[in-house]
């Protein structure tokens, strides 16, 4: 496993491939003006365009969906890696060797192993397909053909034969300079009596891929009556392979399930096969193992992992299948889309589905039909005896809790009501209370104890202009209220101000920096705000401008406010001439409004408290008022001289 990438060479990798040259790779670029570069959006579609690039800043917005980021954030989304993957993709263009923290590669040797692991399999993958044109692997061929797989199939998804002989791939790839080491470390042979010898010898072979595309292993199928082995035998774990992390067909199937936000999960590769050659593009399989953690991952960065997503599990009907689909479920609300199951009639896989009721049928079958949940929840009121009071009671134990695990609260409490006709118990409202009661302890026992968000509250004008502390006037809390309104004169002034920090900081600096995060009334602007400064302040970006932005989206508590940074990174100023005088207007503008809503509070909260206020907390809020005052008139006089 490789560990944590170096972070002088990630910034290396940033610096040293344009975004713009990576972004044309995959949609067409002109000029937007102020140096931005725009485009359609890859992440939806539109018709005029409104996706941003700004090359100076290394970073990418579209202000109809709002993603955004830089050349790394672009490349995960648009290919669907991970981070790391990301950028040892984009090191390698750039010819960087990475450095691995935490006991992670050896640069100088193991980054190499990796890229000859993958060009091993890949070698492999050609001799394969090459094998199955043999005399010898006839029987492949039949296979495949039986199950209505012709040429053009097994072309498409790189099927391929391994001979019977001890050491034909492993000969193979000796010649192709393939070390006797690199070979076992691979998977593909082992180690016999004499030197290594072909891991797969005599199967049908389908190449794993990972989302990236690069083939990382294989599963074989067994042909042969006299083959002593499993049915199906897949490559054993290795440094480029982890059959709890790949699935087969993924790299066919992301950019449909990305685009059709929809996910079919099948039990093995000829289903994949199936399905795909029935139009059910979106299909994969697990590779030897159970779906798992790792596989949800991947599914959610494909999906977006959004309510509206769906995923349907095929299982077969027998006990097997129930329990497949039952294991499935327990890791349910890991996603956010909606599961299904679907089970094909007479417990046909979607293979033997296709061979026997065609391609309509299998694409009929994978129309989601039955939520997971509720197929869930009859195998669990199933196990028990309905007839008597007792068993009637256990069956609402184990269900009732499993109902109060869906999501929506409509959703839970219509099944709560099916749940009461499956037991039988006639007080329909009394199930639905003891789910909603269930749901709610589950929901107090796990809360995510994040409080009050990101930080504390910056320091007020009243901080830095002599204003006393007491209690009869409270200070101001962090801010909170409704979201941006561009026509309101305070939101526009806002967000003038915090572009002008991200994107021209010299202008700012140093005034910006003594800004409290109560000096933003929009939430979103007052989260930027703390973003700015957990990176450092707008000074930072006095220094390196892309670093400085870099450590403003690191700071970002979620990809909402994230998205707002690039957002506000690359938009134009509304402003014709962007120069000192103008960013001391924003910073005066923003400041006066800031003293006045001060002013008020403190003027308010003196009427409300009348008579009751004490003395000596009356004189300090006055002393207050008069010194922001004074403030006030001195910024309406002097502008930006007076901050």
């Amino acid at each position: 496993m490789a560990g944590r990438i170096n972070d002088d060479d990630v910034k290396a990798v940033r610096d040293a491939v344009p975004i713009d040259s990576v972004v044309s790779e995959y949609l067409q670029l002109r000029n937007a003006g102020g140096g931005n570069l725009k485009g359609l959006c890859p992440f939806h579609d539109e018709k005029s365009p409104s996706f941003q690039v700004s090359p100076g800043k290394g970073l990418f917005h579209c202000f109809g969906c709002q993603e955004g980021g830089d050349t790394i954030a672009f490349v995960m989304k648009i290919d669907h890696l991970s981070f790391s993957e990301t950028v040892e993709r984009l090191a390698a263009k750039a010819g960087i060797t990475l450095r691995y923290e935490e006991g992670g590669y050896n640069p100088s040797h193991q980054r190499g192993e990796r890229i000859r692991l993958i060009e091993a399999h890949q070698a492999a993958a050609e001799f394969y397909v090459q094998q199955l044109e043999s005399p010898e692997a006839e029987i492949g061929r039949k296979f495949l053909a039986e199950r209505g797989f012709d040429q053009d199939a097994a072309t498409h998804f790189r099927v391929g034969y391994s001979p019977a002989g001890w050491d034909h791939l492993t000969r193979y790839l000796r010649g192709k300079g393939f070390s006797d080491k690199e070979l076992i470390t691979s998977g593909l042979s082992q180690d016999g009596r004499r030197g290594p010898i072909d891991r797969f010898r005599g199967r049908l072979m389908w190449p794993i891929s990972d989302t990236a595309g690069e083939i990382v292993g294989f599963g074989a199928r067994k042909l042969r009556d006299d083959d002593n082995g499993p049915k199906y035998l897949n490559t054993p774990e290795t440094p480029v392979y982890k059959k709890s992390q790949v699935l087969y067909g993924i790299d066919l199937a992301k950019k449909d399930i990305a685009k059709a936000s929809r996910a079919v999960v099948v039990e093995g590769y000829t289903d994949v096969m199936a399905c795909h050659l029935a139009g059910v593009t979106t299909a994969i399989a697990t590779c030897g193992t159970a779906f798992g953690n790792d596989h949800i991952k991947i599914l959610r960065r494909l999906l977006m992992d959004n309510g509206s997503a769906r995923v349907i599990f095929t299982f077969d009907g027998d006990s097997a299948g129930q329990k497949a689909a039952l294991r499935a479920f327990e890791d349910d609300q890991k996603f956010a889309a909606e599961t299904y199951i679907a089970i094909a009639p007479d417990n046909m896989d979607p293979c033997d589905l296709r061979l026997a009721k065609g391609d309509d049928a299998v694409r009929d079958l994978v129309e989601p039909r039955t939520p997971l949940f509720e197929f869930a929840l009859r195998q669990i009121v199933g196990r028990y005896d309905l007839e008597t009071p007792a068993g009637r009671a256990a069956a609402l134990d184990e269900a009732a809790a499993v109902v109060a695990k869906i999501k929506t609260s409509s959703v839970q409490r219509e099944v709560a009501v099916q749940l009461a006709g499956l037991v039988g118990i006639l007080d329909q409202e009394f199930v639905v209370h003891r789910v909603a009661q269930l749901a709610r302890w589950a929901r107090d026992k796990g809360g995510d104890g994040r409080g009050e968000g990101r930080g504390g509250r910056g320091p007020g004008p009243q901080d830095r202009r002599g204003g006393a502390s007491h209690q009869a006037v409270q200070a101001p809390t962090a801010p909170s209220g409704p979201a941006l309104n561009l026509r309101s004169p305070a939101h526009r002034t806002e967000r003038e101000l915090l572009k002008l920090a991200l994107q021209k900081p010299a202008l700012v600096s140093p005034a910006f920096d003594a800004y409290g995060v109560d000096e933003f009334t929009a939430p979103p602007y007052a989260a930027v705000r703390q973003c700015i400064e957990e990176a450092g302040g707008a000074e930072r970006g006095l220094g390196d401008n892309r670093e400085y932005l870099v450590a403003v989206m690191d700071a970002a508590p979620n990809n909402t406010v994230r998205s707002l940074v690039t957002e506000l990174a690359v938009e134009v100023f509304i402003g014709k001439t962007i120069d000192e005088t103008y960013a001391g207007m924003q910073l005066v503008h923003v400041r006066l409004r800031a003293v006045d809503r001060r002013i008020n509070d403190v003027q308010g909260s003196l009427a409300r408290l009348g008579s009751n206020v004490a003395p000596e907390d009356l004189a300090a809020a006055q002393n207050e008022v008069w010194v922001l005052q004074q403030y006030a008139q001195s910024l309406r006089a002097k502008g930006a001289d007076a901050l």
